[in-house]
Formats: C-alpha cells, sequence, structure tokens
C-alpha cells in the first residue's frame, strides 16, 4: 500500500508538472517566428519581439557562470576536502546555507547599494551578472561540497594508495565521480539565473540599449524574464497577451534545453563506461 501511495504522488507531481509545461508551450510555440525572437521589442506599436532582451538574458548567464560556478566549486571543494573541523566552519556553513534560502531581491538591494551607490555605474548588465553570481554562489557552494562528501571513502583511499597526492586526488577521480551532481548544481543555477526578475530588476533594469548584439557591459541589462514581467504588468502594447505567451514559452523552452545541453556530456560518458 506504501509502495502504491508513493507511485501515486510520484505520478500526480509528474502529470502536474508536464500539464504546466504543456498549458505553457502550446500558447507561445506555435506561434513563434525569428522576427519575434531576433526583432527589437516595441513600447507603444504590436508586433515587437524579444531580441535584445534575449541577448542580454544569455550575456549575463554567462558572465555569472564564470563568475559562480570556479568560486563556488574552488569554496565547496575547500569545505569538503580541507577545512578543520572546528566551530568557526560550522558556522561558515551555517552562512552559507542561509545565504542560499536568502529571497533573491535581498540580492538585488545589495546590487543597488555595492554598484548603484557607492560605484555610482548605474543599471548595467555588469551590475546585474555580478549579483546573479552572488545570488548562485551559496547554492553552487554547497551542491559542490555535498557532491564530493557523496564520493566513497574507498576512492580516497586508493588514490593515496597509488601514491597520489591531495590535489591529485580530488582533480583526477573526486571531481570526476562527483561530475553529476556537479552538473546538476551548474544547471540549477544556469536556469534560475536565466529565469530571475527581482535581481535584474533592481540591477540592471527594465529597458535594453535597442541594440540586438550589444556586448558593452554598462549598457541596460534587461532580460527575458524581466521584459516578460513589464509586458504583463506595464505595457500599453496592444498584442501584450500574445508577447508574453510567446516570451513565457521561449523561457521555459530554454531552461528546458539547458538541461538537455549540460547532460549530454554525462550521457557520453556514461556509454563509454558501459
Amino acid at each position: 500500500m506504501f509502495t502504491a501511495f508513493v507511485w501515486s504522488v510520484s505520478a500526480c507531481i509528474v502529470l502536474f508538472i508536464l500539464a504546466l509545461l504543456y498549458l505553457i508551450l502550446q500558447k507561445g510555440l506555435p506561434s513563434l517566428t525569428w522576427d519575434f525572437i531576433l526583432g527589437l521589442p516595441s513600447e507603444i506599436e504590436e508586433g515587437g519581439g524579444i531580441g535584445p532582451a534575449l541577448f542580454n538574458s544569455f550575456y549575463m548567464l554567462l558572465i555569472s557562470l564564470i563568475i559562480a560556478v570556479p568560486l563556488g566549486m574552488a569554496a565547496g571543494i575547500y569545505l569538503a576536502e580541507f577545512a578543520p573541523d572546528n566551530k568557526l566552519i560550522a558556522f561558515v556553513r551555517i552562512c552559507v546555507e542561509g545565504l542560499a534560502s536568502v529571497p533573491s531581491i535581498i540580492f538585488g538591494l545589495f546590487g543597488i547599494a555595492l554598484f548603484v551607490e557607492m560605484f555610482q555605474i548605474g543599471l548595467t548588465i555588469l551590475g546585474g551578472a555580478i549579483s546573479l553570481a552572488f545570488l548562485n554562489l551559496p547554492v553552487m557552494t554547497r551542491i559542490t561540497e555535498e557532491s564530493i562528501r557523496a564520493v566513497p571513502g574507498e576512492l580516497r583511499q586508493a588514490s593515496f594508495a597509488l601514491g597520489a597526492t591531495h590535489l591529485q586526488t580530488i582533480r583526477r577521480t573526486l571531481v570526476p565521480t562527483a561530475l553529476n551532481g556537479l552538473v546538476t548544481g551548474i544547471c540549477l543555477i544556469a536556469g534560475r539565473a536565466f529565469g530571475e526578475s527581482a535581481v535584474i530588476i533592481l540591477t540592471a533594469g527594465v529597458t535594453t540599449s535597442g541594440v540586438m548584439w550589444d556586448f558593452n557591459v554598462l549598457s541596460p541589462g534587461e532580460t527575458l524574464a524581466v521584459h516578460l514581467w513589464y509586458v504583463q504588468s506595464e505595457a500599453i502594447v496592444p498584442d501584450a497577451v500574445e508577447i508574453s505567451d510567446k516570451a513565457a514559452a521561449v523561457l521555459v523552452f530554454v531552461i528546458l534545453l539547458f538541461n538537455v545541453v549540460f547532460r549530454i556530456p554525462l550521457w557520453i560518458k556514461d556509454r563509454k563506461n558501459r
């Protein structure tokens, strides 16, 4: 009876998620065009696109991952392998866990205080990307630490027995073994960063430079998630509902694509191991 109950609850959750995805995708995907995906947004007339906002989403995501992934992995490996077992490290772990659960708007307020008020650079892609990195850094740290700790101790001992140093053991044994957990963590923070809106509104603004491929990190940085919120709440264009449906479909599709793309190397590795 308990097994049937667990399977029933799991099936209900999966069906609910699939129904939600279908509801979002079926409204927007059939009417998507390249003119909409690569076009410039319109403030008044209908037929505007999401090109600059979509580009800013990827650009900001890339910058934030470049900052958050190496630092988060380094911090997680240190806490799992090198940090002494004392009260200070225990307090640091509590702080990291607390930061991982802090609402994203707090990091947005921190970004305003740091980049807008202290450095006086305004609402920019750079400020938004670094604030996203701060948002995801605690999550990446915790996932890395738990993934490294989950590696069987026998693998460590075998590596040491073969004459490997601690750093060689981490690089050639622990990290490859914990790769599934690390990739899962990267997928989580990438999806969270791509769909984040509160941090971006406060640190990068709700406008773009109006140029499709603007690599200037000091330009305004409205992302696709922010554009979706703006169209639904503030925009006066006649086709606001259609734009929001298509933008939501693109947002969900890209996040699903992240999970597939990041896992392709793992699938290849598993097939080689078999």
